[in-house]
């Protein structure tokens, strides 16, 4: 597997608030731009998502892949590549903690690898605007539907 890349961002919400946010897959494509379609496959007993499908344009980076979520309450959820066109694998988390001050720190962990070859400083490269970007945009959408 790929090397990890890590960030953190501090959202003004509970967990529970952007867990939700988090597994409400199907209004994705409202607030992320690079989503285009995210389809609910399977459904845990939870409720929550367990496959999901994606349809992703990024610009010079498409793809339609399928990841499978593994969720902790409201403190945790990863996902891990099932298929795609892209990529080889990919793994990723978002861990979620309080801050005691109504804020939670969000921190998202990628790995990914892809079936094309691309030179290890691009990959981290666009590896960290992709998650500067998700986790930007899951904190407007967060602070939005919260307020």
């Amino acid at each position: 597997m790929a090397d990890q890349s890590t960030q953190s961002i501090v959202i003004d919400a509970a967990p529970a608030t952007i867990m939700a946010v988090i597994a409400d897959f199907p209004n994705y494509p409202v607030w992320t731009r690079s989503v285009k379609s995210a389809d609910v496959v399977a459904e845990g007993p939870d409720g929550r998502p367990e496959r999901v499908a994606f349809v992703l344009d990024a610009g010079v980076v498409r793809d339609q892949y399928e990841l499978a979520y593994t969720w902790t309450g409201d403190t945790k959820v990863e996902w891990t590549l099932l298929h795609g066109q892209m990529m080889r694998a990919q793994h990723g988390s978002y861990v979620l903690n309080e801050t005691g001050t109504g804020s939670t720190e969000v921190t998202y962990s990628l790995a990914v690898d892809l079936a094309i070859p691309m030179l290890g400083m691009l990959k981290r490269k666009a590896e960290r605007v992709v998650m500067d970007t998700a986790l930007k945009e899951l904190k407007k959408r967060v602070e939005t539907v919260a307020a």
